[in-house]
């Protein structure tokens, strides 16, 4: 964990979130400044920058299982859902750990 990561204290249940899934590598909750009626977070519970890192290749399975996970869970896996994840600062990354944002519903 990176000492002032707001998403690893966030998966660490340091900070306070509205969580929607979890497995034991892989953290999901809602954004607090929603694009769309679906806008959950996935995150993996170990720091890593974004996508550029060298993720072990279970933990990044574990992501993707997050990821169908909620959008299952929000209703979305039928309807059609967008997934992003923007890596470093030219792609106007604003936090440092590896996040994909789950969007989805009509908007």
């Amino acid at each position: 964990m990176a000492d002032d990561c707001i998403f690893c204290k966030i998966a660490a249940g340091e900070v306070p979130s509205t969580k929607v899934y979890e497995n034991e590598m892989a953290y999901a909750f809602e954004d607090l400044n929603p694009m769309m009626p679906v806008h959950t977070l996935v995150v993996p519970k170990k720091h890593y920058r974004n996508v550029a890192d060298e993720l072990p290749a279970d933990e990044l399975a574990a992501l993707f299982e997050a990821v169908r996970a909620v959008a299952a869970l929000k209703g979305v896996d039928e309807s059609g859902f967008r997934i992003i994840s923007n890596a470093g600062a030219d792609a106007q990354q604003t936090v440092d750990h590896l996040h994909i944002h789950v969007l989805g519903g009509d908007p």
